[in-house]
């Protein structure tokens, strides 16, 4: 499938924040090599707007977001609402952050469109029928670091491209750009849990998602704690699918939202302490959104699983 470039789609959306570093509060410069680093809250101040686009960056092009409010409990929260009619490919093909790296002592997730051109991981986007072949890359990168030069030149040879063609996006989990755009992965995080479930991505033909926007901490374990407990415990999901085998389909959805998992319950902070801080130890089937609802266009039947767990949130966010 070529019809869209999810580069080529990013690409149009880093132009209107390259040229308004003031109003998105960026600070964009270029690194020896000629690669334009665009620092999203390293040293520069960032903020929901910049947090907004970058969403939408990271999702290719392919998807909308927006700044709400809403209330979860008696708790009334900014929240992001992303939506996409372009879900495999606005997610899996791009937003997901599905490219880990580490280069000379740096580590960073990275995500956004340019997984796309270097194909990380290639059984994704074998799987969706993906692959865009646009000739510039914008990759987003989840760290508070500025990356090394050898990564610089890594990341070109990935993509097939020069380094004037080249934008990496720095986005920390300590900083409100940061926690906005990992608050509007909860459409991903689905997406994700259900086609690990069994469910064909490609099968998905609409979807929007709500989470709230936590409360910056300035210790990264706190920030990305908090960032997971957005979407575990106050995310909604919601997709269109076209599916055949609606029994099927009913199992999936009830073993979808972060409730089915054993380690749910506590904020994410506690289960990393006792997990000793390693992601492995910890259940992945956590990792979904509160709430997934699905409409089947096939028969008109809705299904929903999972419920906003108030209680857990409030206690992540020091509510």
């Amino acid at each position: 499938m070529k019809t869209l470039s999810v580069n080529r789609l990013g690409w149009k959306l880093l132009e209107k924040l390259c040229e308004n570093p003031d109003f998105y509060g960026v600070k964009v410069q270029k690194a020896d090599s000629g690669t334009t680093i665009v620092d999203a809250g390293v040293k520069a101040k960032g903020g929901l707007q910049a947090g907004r686009i970058i969403t939408e960056i990271c999702m290719g092009g392919c998807g909308k977001a927006r700044i709400t409010s809403r209330k979860y409990g008696k708790l009334e929260l900014p929240s992001i609402f992303v939506h996409t009619d372009h879900p495999a490919i606005a997610t899996l093909g791009s937003q997901y952050a599905g490219w880990q790296i580490s280069e000379e002592g740096y580590f960073a997730i990275g995500s956004g469109p340019a997984r796309a051109l270097a194909l990380k991981p290639k059984e994704i986007y074998r799987e969706i029928g993906y692959r865009d072949d646009f000739n510039k890359a914008i990759v987003v990168l989840e760290t508070e670091k500025f990356p090394p030069a050898t990564l610089l030149e890594r990341l070109v040879s990935d993509c097939k491209i020069p380094h004037e063609n080249l934008v990496v996006i720095l986005t920390p989990t300590t900083s409100v750009a940061g926690a906005v755009q990992v608050s509007g992965r909860i459409v991903e995080t689905g997406i994700h849990k259900l086609r690990k479930l069994g469910l064909n991505p490609n099968t998905i033909l609409y979807a929007w998602g709500c989470a709230p926007i936590p409360p910056i901490h300035p210790k990264f374990a706190d920030a990305m704690a908090r960032a997971n407990d957005a979407i575990l415990y106050g995310g909604t999901a919601y997709y269109t699918v076209e599916y055949e085998d609606e029994e099927e389909l009913q199992k999936i959805v009830k073993n979808a939202p972060s409730n089915a998992s054993k380690d749910y319950g506590k904020p994410f902070i506690e289960t990393f302490k006792e997990a000793n801080y390693d992601f492995y130890k910890i259940d992945p089937n956590l990792f979904a959104p509160a709430v997934l609802i699905i409409n089947n266009i096939k028969t008109g039947r809705v299904f929903k699983a999972g419920k906003i767990n108030v209680e857990t949130l409030a206690k992540s966010f020091g509510l």
